[in-house]
């Protein structure tokens, strides 16, 4: 495919995105993965996205987000087999010695099309390798440095990690501590609706709190219903919901909740593929917002 198609087919990408109702992004989401990445490998994100009434600016960074993760997962083990990794760390090595302008490893990255942090990642454990023969660097230890690259004793690899670590908006403590905020702020959201209608429920804390492992971000004291179906559990996630993730979610969390507390609701804050919405029969629910269609339940008249 040329670029000059590849242009063409992210322009009219981005007229159709702008003109679609609610309704045909919700079904079309499922179909423009690719065509995203490719636009926001081109620009970071769409132009003019914050003036797009039916994509939400977090959606299209979720749906990138997650383009990238799968990316990097299918390359990780190639690029960390131990001829492969030693080879890009020569790059490196060759590069320092050639005196090259900082930014070198974003710039290896971005022809390798690796993540930058995690192309940083793989630079210092072969360092720490390659400073102290016949040791292994552990995973702590490379994630100690990463957290805080003052700590590490070459000044120019030092740099070249931080560069790194500003660059990608995925992987790295500064991209973790972003979803990390984005998550808890999602999270309050949800407890404030709870509270404005006087819904009384506990917190993961408060379960751990009484021995639980696996919790739910929300555990209602009294169930109740949405559009019919009774909710004993609620829990919060600032992303898209596409078909991995959500297959991840169910087999390590979803269905876990379901087994301890009953039926319950995931709100997806930024969408979700309308067809991974097929378990609500079984108890599971997906929304994209907090529900408004809600049935209290009164214990003093229950029959």
């Amino acid at each position: 495919m040329t670029s000059e198609h590849n242009t063409k087919s992210i322009a009219l990408l981005e007229a159709e995105i702008w003109n679609m109702t609610s309704e045909h992004v919700k079904m079309a989401k499922c179909h423009i993965h690719f065509h995203i990445l490719v636009s926001m490998e081109k620009n970071r994100f769409l132009t003019g996205v914050n003036n797009a009434p039916s994509v939400d600016s977090k959606t299209l960074g979720s749906i990138y987000s997650q383009e990238i993760q799968r990316k990097v997962k299918k390359n990780f083990h190639r690029f960390n087999a131990p001829d492969i990794a030693q080879d890009i760390f020569q790059s490196y090595i060759n590069a320092i010695s050639n005196y090259e302008a900082p930014g070198i490893l974003v710039r290896m990255s971005k022809e390798l099309t690796y993540s930058p942090a995690m192309l940083s990642k793989l630079i210092l454990e072969q360092h720490l390798n390659a400073t102290k023969p016949g040791t292994s660097a552990t995973r702590s230890q490379v994630n100690r440095l990463l957290r805080d690259t003052t700590l590490i004793e070459d000044r120019d690899l030092a740099y070249e990690v931080y560069l790194c670590l500003l660059e990608d908006d995925v992987y790295g403590p500064f991209a973790d501590s972003i979803k990390h905020s984005i998550g808890h702020e999602y999270e309050f959201l949800l407890k404030q609706q709870l509270d404005a209608l006087n819904i009384s429920y506990q917190n993961e804390d408060d379960l751990r709190s009484k021995g639980y492992d696996k919790t739910p971000d929300i555990k209602l004291d009294i169930p109740i219903a949405v559009d019919g179906r009774v909710i004993n559990w609620i829990e919060s996630k600032a992303s898209f919901g596409d078909r991995d993730s959500h297959k991840t979610y169910l087999k390590d969390q979803f269905w876990s909740y379901w087994n301890r507390f009953g039926a319950g609701l995931v709100i997806y804050w930024f969408g979700f593929i309308e067809e991974l919405d097929e378990h609500k029969e079984k108890g599971i629910m997906l929304r994209d917002s907090f529900p408004k269609n809600i049935t209290y339940m009164d214990p003093l008249n229950v029959g």
